[in-house]
């Protein structure tokens, strides 16, 4: 007699996370079919939707298996299961997509991602139907977020709409075995996009492979080429040239601020930059951010991409029009943001020409529009961890996971280098970065992207979290909602970016290390050492203040802040002759007005770059302190300066008459840089055990924009570590300003899980 067949089981699974446009259901059906199992799947507004029916130990495999099935950049944040009654299906299908109503949040959206290995292969191919097709894409690599207008996700409600795929197009979208199934942005030269290039002097026109060729051709002739990027226009030009670079700078009026630079290969970047093993991944790695690495002497890079910096920003091609333009034209390009002083980059064609004009000499255009402006993310590897100095393309809009659940909510970031964040359900989605809210047209997409990340979160805030600050146009907006607001203070806001990217909630000691913020005592804060949770924050030490003689002029002409240092510190000002006749007003200021205080770390390490005479006035933010820390890298590490730690004062006058001996003997300032970058350290080390030895935790939080200083994130963590401490650091947020409004988010959801939201201001 036959043994009798084992009892069926369905079973529903629905996913939640990374899941839609990412080769989900492919790689369900797949797996299904290797199991034998029947059943269905398809996508739904929030969510992946499957069914599958077979023998019990089948389908729990199936469940078991199904997450590490999927390739990235697919990622399952929730797997929801439960029982069904058999239907008898023994064939596994790919249904169409729900699209009514739901009352889940719409699916997330997967990043931009480089092109993948099999896409480049395909792209240098001449036998194959794509080969040099600046779009190609797969389920492993494309533009998503850019090109997405509304959901669920699929190509209808995508930029790739007015683009009607071919019939080999069509039958790849709808094969299950093709690694481009419902790859949305799919197309081929027959398809379009297509390329289109325009000089701006000569007015020659070219399209298709001609207009790539032409571009091409103008960047080997010292050219300025705006090209269509991934989330809007770059200006390119040759890396290597330096009439190229000074005319570029010149045109974008950016005397010192350093470019970026895109290079055809890692063998190409490998002769500008000193790259190690984490370096070389991140630069590989799908998001393509660019990656300040050491700059290698002797390279063939123009010595005005980064002038005085021993960095480089440099990355590889982010979408196949930019690797085939590196393929073409020269080997080692400036990629940098297309746009004028503060503004936003250009999006369409129409403002590409309209605010680069004067500026590019050439234009590289495309039909397909972008649907959401995104800049290429920037990291930095500190402590062989990859630490982001600005999150964008490539990362955005992944959500973070929040270690509270509270109701939805809107942080609306700082001033400058600004994001918005909205949190619900326990997870956080941050904007791109967006820039500058003092200039108007930053504060346009600053409220498109609030509308977009409402829509695409399926979230509508029942209260917005703002910064301590009345001025800022972020606080002013958030007062103008209609909504209850909840002030919170800047740096409290830094340390509880760290705490929720690592899933914390405290306490933890908070060193916010950066230029400026409004404390709760009404000075100017930045030198800060917090005790601090999700809820409260306690000032337990702070750096010495400085005086800033002409306010926010202190901060654009250092000098005045190594006057201050001087005074503050009793000595001579005359080795500050060189500044001129501008010296004495400024003394007579201090000594006789009432300037602000700042605490600022920023402000201290600006004011030792101006003694040490490597900047008198800046051109961009922070730039003092980055020459400072360029300085310091060529040297081994030195011992610290003096300093006295009295109450909660950090006092760093003994630091700066030492430091006066020492220019005063003829130290090289390599050397003195590293001594107060050691200085800085051991006083952080030294407020944290203090603290720690008064019933304090042994958790430190390193946070604020100085800790993007690699020298001085790397000594105080060493420090602390070695007397036992836990050290966190950003790893998914930028620790400057960028990083504020998760911070806020985190403070907001935790403050509002304990009561209803109401006005607090």
């Amino acid at each position: 007699m036959p043994s009798p067949l084992p009892p069926r089981v369905r079973t529903a699974i629905r996913l939640h996370g990374v899941v839609q446009g990412v080769g989900m259901r492919p790689s369900v059906y797949r797996l299904a079919s290797a199991l034998e199992l029947g059943g269905m799947v398809r996508n739904e507004l929030g969510s992946v939707w499957i069914e599958v029916e077979g023998p019990q130990d089948r389908v729990s495999a199936f469940v078991r298996d199904l997450p590490g099935s999927l390739a990235l950049p697919a990622r399952v944040d929730e797997l929801e299961a439960s029982p069904l009654a058999p239907l008898g299906e023994d064939r596994f299908v790919i249904a169409e997509t729900l699209t009514g109503a739901a009352t889940a949040p719409p699916a997330a959206i997967p990043a931009d991602l480089g092109p993948c290995d099999a896409c480049l292969r395909e792209l240098e191919d001449p036998d194959g139907r794509r080969h040099r097709h600046p779009f190609i894409n797969c389920t492993s690599c494309g533009p998503r977020y850019t090109v997405v207008r509304s959901l669920p996700y699929g190509r209808e409600r995508t930029a790739m709409r007015p683009f009607t795929l071919c019939d080999p197009c069509a039958r790849e979208f709808e094969d299950p075995a093709d690694r481009r199934f419902h790859a949305e942005p799919s197309s081929c030269p027959t398809c379009g996009p297509r390329l289109s290039f325009v000089h701006s002097v000569s007015d020659e026109r070219a399209f298709g492979e001609e207009a790539l060729s032409a571009a091409a051709k103008a960047l080997r002739s010292g050219a300025i080429v705006a090209v269509k990027g991934a989330g809007g226009f770059v200006l390119a030009c040759d890396a290597t040239r330096d009439e190229a670079v000074a005319k570029l700078r010149e045109r974008k009026h950016r005397p010192h601020k350093p470019f970026a630079v895109m290079g055809r290969d890692l063998a190409a970047l490998e002769a500008v930059a000193l790259l190690d093993d984490d370096e070389r991944s991140s630069l590989r790695s799908p998001e393509r951010p660019i990656v300040l690495c050491r700059k290698r002497d002797g390279s063939p890079l123009s010595s005005r991409v980064a002038p005085a910096l021993g960095d480089v920003g440099v990355f590889l091609p982010p979408t196949p029009l930019q690797h085939l333009l590196l393929a073409d034209g020269p080997p080692l390009q400036v990629m940098t943001s297309g746009n004028r002083g503060g503004a936003p980059i250009a999006r369409t064609n129409d403002e590409a020409l309209a605010a680069l004009h004067g500026i590019a000499d050439a234009f590289l255009l495309h039909d397909r529009e972008i649907e959401v402006r995104a800049d290429d993310s920037v990291v930095r590897m500190i402590g062989r961890e990859r630490a982001p100095i600005r999150r964008a393309r490539g990362f955005v809009p992944d959500s973070i996971r929040l270690p509270v659940d509270g109701p939805p909510l809107l942080a609306v970031g700082a001033g400058e280098k600004n994001t918005v964040c909205l949190a619900g359900g326990g997870r956080a989605w941050l904007s791109p970065h967006l820039g500058d809210l003092d200039h108007p047209d930053v504060l346009e997409v600053f409220r498109e992207a609030i509308a977009r990340l409402s829509r695409f979160a399926g979230i509508q805030p029942t209260a917005v979290v703002h910064d301590l600050h009345p001025d800022l146009r972020s606080t002013r907006w958030a007062r103008e909602s209609g909504l209850p607001c909840i002030p919170v203070q800047h740096h409290h806001a830094h340390v509880a970016s760290c705490l929720a990217e690592h899933g914390r909630t405290g306490p933890v000691l908070g060193v916010a290390f950066d230029g400026t913020g409004l404390g709760t005592d009404g000075t100017m804060w930045g030198g800060e050492i917090l005790l601090a949770d999700l809820q409260r924050c306690e000032r337990i030490a702070h750096l010495r203040p400085l005086p800033l003689a002409g306010g926010e002029a202190a901060i654009r002409q250092p000098w005045r802040l190594a006057l201050a240092a001087l005074l503050d510190a009793g000595e001579s000002v005359n080795r500050l002759k060189w500044v001129g006749p501008r010296l004495e007003p400024a003394r007579r200021i201090l000594e006789h007005g009432s300037p602000p205080l700042a605490t600022g770390a920023g402000r201290w390490l600006d004011g030792v770059a101006s003694l040490c005479r490597l900047r008198e006035e800046i051109t961009y933010e922070g730039q003092a302190a980055t020459e400072l820390e360029s300085a310091a890298s060529s040297c081994p590490p030195q011992p610290a300066f003096a300093f006295d730690f009295t109450g909660t004062r950090i006092d760093l006058r003994p630091a700066i008459r030492e430091l006066v001996r020492e220019l005063d003997r003829g130290v090289g300032v390599p050397v003195l840089a590293a001594r107060f970058h050691a200085t800085l350290a051991a006083a952080i080390h030294v407020a944290c055990r203090r603290a720690r030895d008064e019933g304090g935790p042994s958790v430190v939080a390193l946070t604020g924009g100085c800790f993007q200083n690699r020298r001085l994130s790397d000594e105080a963590t060493a420090h602390l570590e070695s007397d036992g401490f836990e050290v966190l650091h950003h790893r998914l947020v930028p620790a400057n300003d960028g990083g504020i409004s998760l911070g806020q988010a985190a403070i907001g959801s935790r403050l509002l899980a304990e009561r209803p939201p109401g006005r607090s201001d």
